[in-house]
């Protein structure tokens, strides 16, 4: 189920940015083969397929590319960033097609032909008894790292950009369209989000500390096939642009 998406903090190593500097967190090398570390792919049921990965070189942008088939597994890493200085999160990615059967207010049709995950740590005051529960009892069926929150950026197939809907799984992940349907298929397309303002509407707290960063595409619920690629993942600060290369 879609819950897997917030256990991805089991046995991820921890990389630290705290400067109001430009943070790069997926910058990748300019060859073909596996996804170096500290990048993991994470496979919660055995049961389904796993997207696979793997770097290339794709119209000249060294970048992850991302294959599923019914299939679904994050490529993730740790990381904690200082929102406050750096609260943008830029990226590139492209898709060859959107998953046309998916419908995000369906569990049947949660899929993406591409997504961002970020997962929150929320400070203490914004977890109460009810919420503190189904957290503990979340996290005594899938592990002690079932985050408080989290934002997916997702290539959606229908839904205009900037809707917002939380999880068809869980209240625990908000939605949020990047990007949608067929019209900037098939090249890279860059992205400037601002990860704080979008925390903070979604969970009610400017306090959210980032836990993890992961990449997927997925179609194990509707049984179709993605492509999609990711490249040049950083944070900067408000009044920083985006460090595109050869762009």
């Amino acid at each position: 189920m879609k819950l897997k998406l917030t256990i991805a903090l089991l046995a991820l190593s921890t990389v630290a940015f705290a400067q109001s500097d430009p943070q790069v967190v997926g910058s990748f090398p300019a060859m073909t083969g596996p996804v170096p570390e500290p990048w993991r792919i994470i496979q919660f049921d055995t049961n389904i397929p796993a997207t696979t990965y793997q770097i290339r070189v794709w119209d000249d942008v060294p970048a992850v590319e991302a294959t599923a088939d019914s299939s679904m597994a994050l490529l993730a890493r740790a990381v904690e960033v200082d929102l406050k200085a750096t609260p943008v999160l830029c990226w590139r990615w492209r898709v060859d097609d959107v998953v046309k059967n998916a419908d995000m207010n369906t569990k049947a049709g949660d899929d993406y032909a591409a997504r961002v995950y970020v997962a929150f740590k929320l400070p203490a005051d914004k977890i109460g008894f009810g919420l503190g529960f189904k957290l503990q009892f979340a996290r005594n069926l899938y592990g002690d790292h079932v985050p408080d929150a989290a934002l997916n950026y997702v290539w959606d197939n229908k839904n205009a950009v900037g809707h917002r809907q939380f999880n068809a799984y869980t209240d625990r992940t908000q939605m949020i369209v990047q990007r949608s349907g067929i019209a900037q298929t098939g090249a890279w397309v860059s992205e400037r989000v601002d990860v704080l303002s979008d925390v903070t509407k979604a969970y009610g707290s400017d306090q959210a500390t980032i836990s993890l960063l992961a990449l997927a595409s997925d179609t194990d619920n509707t049984h179709s096939k993605a492509r999609a690629g990711f490249a040049d993942l950083h944070f900067v600060s408000h009044d920083t642009p985006c460090l595109f290369p050869n762009v």
